[in-house]
């Protein structure tokens, strides 16, 4: 008979587990140091590498209003002024803009704080959310009501067309609201007409019946859904490049429920300047006059005089295919912004403009606004109406303007694109930097208060174990500040700040749990070698099952939340696998090394 008489050697992990542990704990450091630092006020310039302003020039032109600068780094195409108030971003800008030429962008950053050898390396402070550094927030409301109405007079407009082809006339056809029309039909057959056109052409449309031969349109529900989502995403992705325009950094830009933006701006100290561009509604279009009178209705328009222009109703082409705009002087010193369009745009103006050469068009300009009762208001006029000298292609210029400053903000609002549907906001929260601070240093209060009370309760507790898991609690708080720095797009918020503090009692829990199974079995009698196996063996169930439930919480909160909440939820989360790190394996690691060798002697915990 055999007997095995093989030991399985307790408290030993493998020297990679020690490595591993090691190279985590030094990149974690390594990412959370420059959040010690914190961050810089900072205006960029971007600028060809051969074009790169005087940094002398720079420092007293901006000392000269009153700006001061720390200090300003040039490397290739980006000069960075950093600046000592964070307060003063908006006014730098202002003075660069002024002295800079048009080809320069400007933005606006927070940048590292850190030695240059942390940045060097890849390693950057956690971004901090709207509550903490202060900012804007703006939430917009989506008119898609104007969007059905845009698809009913299209659609009008192809009836109308379609009646006058078929040689059938005295049939009406009237928008009743969004995305609804009624057909007045004189007979049968444009009734039976009007269903199979619509049948084949536009089968998103439903077709009811009216009195007598009349019939009611309206746009399916599964259609309206499609169309107010596109309709809200394409607003989002112009949202994000006008924010990109005015040079605002780590801008957050997401949808809110079924038609709402919200838009938060950390550091933005003038909120109005982003308000005047973010929830403007503006575009082009560009109108070929209706000088002999056309069979649809002409569009009439007023220009900045006060006299009508009569408009062929169909544009020959709209600011969708803008590209690119910027403003700049004419030759007789006025306004212009140079347009210049994309491959189709293009094409089509250059058709139209050759066949039209000697004949006048017009470039009208519309703007939305919200009107006392919250109705949305489309003002539209004539900004500038040019005999077609010669063929046009993509680029041309437009004139007609009042200031050097309204050639700007239009081409601008161009560059960004044109809003799909008319945007409104409907509530603005704006908290300042002093705020932002105030809430800083309270919330790394509660956090240092609650990291100590706990330090002390664990090594008075539990003594000798209890000081071990303190080294592990204090590498959980750097592991999780480090992991939070590294994760692309992971922001902290005031509820994150509290996610810390209950981190901190997560990790607490996960050792109680592993001391008390310690303590129970050298109350049966084993030696401390063996407690602290068993111990750790009997609670890493416990400890697992604990925390993925609560990570299921958390990853729900996050799916389903915004903002603050989400911030909680990715603290509370990475803080999960974080304690369970350091809890199980730190906290093993450094028992093993410390006393899990003492395997014939009781010791008391």
């Amino acid at each position: 008979m055999r007997t095995n008489t093989a030991k399985r050697r307790i408290n030993s992990m493998s020297p990679w587990k020690y490595g591993l542990l090691i190279f985590t704990l030094i990149i974690t450091a390594l990412s959370a140091l420059p959040s010690w630092y914190g961050e810089n006020a900072a205006v960029l310039i971007g600028h060809a590498p051969s074009s790169s302003p005087n940094v002398v020039e720079l420092q007293q032109l901006l000392q000269a209003d009153g700006v001061e600068v720390k200090h300003i780094l040039q490397q290739g195409d980006e000069t960075r002024v950093i600046l000592v108030e964070n307060t003063q971003q908006s006014e730098a800008r202002a003075t660069l803009q002024q002295f800079l030429p048009h080809t320069d962008t400007l933005s606006l950053a927070m940048v590292p704080a850190a030695p240059a050898w942390l940045t060097n390396l890849g390693f950057s402070p956690i971004k901090l959310g709207l509550d903490l550094r202060g900012g804007v927030q703006l939430l917009l409301e989506v008119d898609v009501d104007e969007v059905y109405r845009s698809h009913s007079q299209q659609l009008a407009d192809n009836l109308r067309q379609q009646f006058r082809g078929q040689g059938l006339a005295g049939n009406h056809v009237g928008i009743s609201g969004p995305g609804t029309l009624e057909l007045k039909l004189r007979d049968a057959e444009a009734k039976q007409f009007a269903q199979q056109w619509l049948a084949k052409d536009y089968p998103q449309w439903q077709a009811r019946a009216g009195n007598g031969d009349d019939l009611k349109l309206s746009l399916r529900d599964e259609e309206r859904t499609n169309i107010r989502n596109l309709t809200v995403e394409q607003n989002l992705q112009t949202m994000r490049s006008r924010i990109e325009q005015l040079g605002i950094t780590e801008a957050l830009v997401q949808r809110q429920g079924e038609a709402r933006i919200r838009i938060e701006l950390p550091g933005v100290q003038d909120p109005a300047a982003a308000k005047s561009v973010i929830g403007a509604t503006a575009s082009l279009a560009f109108y070929q006059l209706d000088e002999h009178g056309s069979e649809i209705r002409p569009l009439v328009l007023q220009t900045r005089d006060g006299d009508s222009v009569r408009l062929v109703n169909r544009p020959v082409l709209t600011g969708d295919s803008i590209i690119d705009a910027r403003s700049g002087i004419g030759e007789y010193g006025r306004p212009e912004v140079n347009i210049t369009l994309d491959g189709a745009g293009g094409r089509r103006m250059s058709d139209f403009s050759s066949k039209n050469i000697g004949k006048p068009m017009a470039t009208a300009f519309s703007e939305y606004s919200r009107d006392s009762r919250g109705n949305t208001v489309k003002n539209s006029e004539v900004i500038n109406v040019a005999t077609i000298q010669s063929a046009l292609a993509h680029r041309f210029v437009i004139t007609g303007l009042d200031s050097v400053e309204k050639s700007r903000e239009l081409a601008l609002l161009l560059r960004a694109g044109s809003l799909t549907a008319p945007v409104s906001i409907i509530e603005e929260r704006t908290i300042g930097p002093s705020l932002g601070a105030e809430n800083i240093e309270n919330g790394m209060a509660a956090l240092a208060l609650g990291m100590s009370i706990s330090l002390l309760f664990m090594g008075l507790w539990y003594r000798r174990l209890g000081w071990v898991a303190n080294l592990a609690l204090s590498a959980n708080l750097v592991m999780l500040l480090g992991l939070m720095a590294l994760i692309p797009g992971a922001v902290l918020t005031l509820p994150g700040i509290a996610g810390l503090v209950l981190t901190i009692g997560m990790a607490i829990d996960t050792n109680v749990l592993i001391f008390e199974r310690i303590k129970d079995r050298l109350e049966k009698g084993k030696r401390f070698a063996v407690a602290i196996d068993q111990g750790f063996n009997s609670a890493f169930a416990t400890i697992l099952d604990a925390n993925i439930t609560t990570l299921i919480t958390a990853a729900i909160l996050y799916w389903i939340g915004n903002g603050p909440i989400q911030g909680f939820a990715l603290t509370l989360g990475l803080g999960l696998l974080t304690s369970m790190f350091t809890g199980v394996f730190a906290s093993r690691a450094l028992i093993n090394l410390a006393y899990g060798r003492n395997s014939d002697k009781q010791l008391r915990v």
